[in-house]
Parts: C-alpha cells; structure tokens; sequence
C-alpha cells in the first residue's frame, strides 16, 4: 500500500482511483457474513474489468482499521488479494485448455476415449475427485465436468515449454508490478515430467488471487494483455493482444456450461440476467509433510456476461467448513431447498457467495458500467 500512499503524495494532478464504493462495500458486506456461515480462517474477492484491467473492489478479510492499528503479528492478517500465494487448484484447468486452444492443437469437440480412472507419476498417485466421471469425455466436458485425468492428458500434449510459456504469457507465475508493494510472488516451480502433469489440474503450483483474475481477464478478453490497476487513467493503453483470437470464442461457452449444465460444478452461481460462467478450484492447503484433508482454499472465478465479458470476479474462502444448518435456495426456478452443506468444495462453498455477491452488485454494475472503454 506504501507504493500508493506515495504516487498520490507525488501526483502533480489529483488521482482517482478505480474503486467503487458501494460495491466494495456490498462485497466486503457478503464476504463478512459467509466468513461466519462457513467459518472460514479469511478469504478475499477481486472484482475487475476485462478490458482494461480496472479493479472495481479488491477485499481481503479478516481486515483492521488503519488509522487504529500499532503493530499486527498475527499472520492472518494477510493481504489475501494481492500478498498470498496460493495452489488454487482446478482453476488452473481452464488455463491447460485455453493453452491448447491458443497452440490450435484441440478443439470443444475433440474425445478423449478410454481416459483411465487414475495415473501414477513417481509413485504418487493421480485419481478423478468425481468417481463418477466417464471414461469417455470430449475437451469441454473435462472442464465442464473437472476432469483430473483428461486434464493431464491435455496437458502432456502441450508439453512442458508450451504450457509454462502460456502460464508465463497470460502473467500466472513469475512476480507482477501493480500499485501497491503488497504483492506476492508465486513460489518457484521446478518442472518436470510430473510437475507437468501435476500443474495441469492446479496441484503443486502457486499463484496469487490478483494474478488468477488477471489470466482470466485475458483469457475471455478476446486475447488482449491487460495491467490490473486501482488508479483511473486518463488514457487508453494500446490493445495487444498475445492469444489468438479464438481462444475466447471458445472457452466462453465451457465457462457458461459450467455454471448452467447438470454436469457443472457451479449451478448455484446461476443468477438470472448475468450469464455469469466461471470455474470452481478446490485445494488442499500445503502442509509441512504434505496436504491437509480438511483444510483447504476453495475458489471460484467468474466472468459475466458470457456473451459479451466484462467483468472478473474472482473469489477465494481460506479453510471454510460445512455448514449443517445453512440453506441453500436453487435458482432455477423449482424452488428447490437444501438444507446443509453437502461437501466442503468450491461449487457448495466459494460460488454460493459468489451468487449472492453478484445479486447485490449487479443492478449497479448493468447502470454505472454498461459502457466499457
């Protein structure tokens, strides 16, 4: 934040920032009240545009006043926008197709026959989360249905320079400039055969929330680099684009089905008027000798509208926990009630804020921000 404080110190003109108000209000508000539904240890929400980068909120929770504040130890505290780095799991999968869309090695349409139910790398062992996944699975319905085992056998068709060139490209790893100081950088990836693998599915490595909201901005953008900033511009940048063209003309369509479909893991995020589509990543957090089965990030990134993206909303819950008393009300028109959380994953955790958050901002999105320069 230091970095910030000191632009606007030094400006010769006066700075407006990107930050909305009412919705950073309305999204800290949400997050606040799902950090006590489902217990969760924090978490953090970016909202952003795809064109140009502009952050609209970026939360981090739990959070402190500065003006009250002496000294704060607790690494909880953390910046979990901008500051921490995590393995954010299957969001990563949308980034191994989008790279073999980008390569034109693949299309929506092409099958990946007799996929086994699980692969063994080093001795480690590679399995499906869904057990219930078919054998037989086209490109989109791997990421439709989160596929673990389809999504490494694209992922050893790109090969490993391909994909960390990608990865590199769309400013997933390495360590990015933005605003404030604040900012982390992934932890270095040694790659490798089964790294690759590994990486294709979002296990083993790390990114930040900033980052992920960035590749996704770029990905459903049409193809063109963006810089995520919190200070208003008066000029436009130059376009570039680095993918081709068709990589959103193809990705967004699975992004929707996800959220629309039976097979999708985020039919909660399914709010009527937004074609929000989006990818759900459940991780287990690294711990010292391994991962935790119980603590984990659960992740869900979303783009609306689908037809014609513009905004990013990237939202990760740090260990939220099942609820047994919490009520979920389905959107698609049946009235349909459940009560308690069926599993701790992103589609019953992470895109059930997301939905509500999208609720609560969306009628001043659809009147402040219907032109995007």
């Amino acid at each position: 934040m230091w970095g910030l404080v000191q632009q606007l110190k030094n400006a010769q003109e006066p700075i407006k920032l990107t930050v909305n108000k009412d919705i950073q209000y309305l999204i800290r508000d949400e997050l606040i009240r799902f950090n006590e539904i489902f217990s969760s240890k924090g978490s953090a929400a970016i909202l952003m545009d795809v064109k140009n980068g502009e952050i609209l909120s970026l939360v981090s929770l739990p959070d402190f006043d500065p003006n009250k504040r002496e000294k704060i130890f607790d690494k909880n505290f953390i910046n979990r926008a901008t500051k921490g780095v995590y393995e954010f799991g299957s969001v990563f999968k949308t980034f191994t197709l989008a790279a073999a869309f980008d390569e034109k090695m693949i299309k929506p349409q092409t099958e990946y026959l007799d996929l086994p139910k699980s692969l063994t790398c080093a001795g480690f062992t590679i399995a499906e989360y869904d057990k219930e996944i078919p054998s037989n699975l086209t490109a989109e319905q791997i990421l439709i249905r989160s596929g673990n085992i389809g999504a490494v056998k694209i992922g050893q068709e790109l090969g490993e320079d391909k994909f960390k060139s990608f990865l590199f490209k769309i400013g997933v790893i390495g360590k990015m400039n933005f605003d404030i100081e604040e900012i982390g950088k992934p932890i270095k990836f040694r790659w490798g055969k089964c790294p690759l693998a590994t990486a294709s599915y979002g296990h083993g490595i790390t990114t930040t929330l900033l980052q992920l909201a960035k590749a996704y901005s770029i990905i459903v953008n049409g193809g063109y680099d963006i810089k995520p900033t919190l200070l208003k511009k008066k000029y436009k940048n130059r376009k570039v684009r680095i993918l081709n063209k068709d990589v959103s003309k193809e990705i967004l369509p699975i992004l929707r089905k996800i959220v629309t479909t039976k097979e999708g893991t985020a039919s909660l995020a399914n709010v009527n008027g937004y074609e929000i589509g989006g990818k759900t990543g459940t991780a287990e957090k690294s711990m010292f000798g391994g991962y935790s089965k119980n603590k984990k990030i659960n992740t869900f990134v979303s783009v609306f509208p689908t037809s014609d993206p513009k905004f990013v909303l990237a939202l990760m819950l740090d260990e939220p926990k099942r609820n047994q008393n919490y009520i979920y009300n389905y959107r698609d028109g049946s009235n349909f009630k459940l009560k308690g959380t069926p599993f701790n994953t992103a589609g019953w955790t992470s895109v059930e804020v997301a939905g509500h958050i999208v609720e609560k901002i969306g009628p001043i999105l659809a009147t402040k921000y219907s032109e995007i320069n």
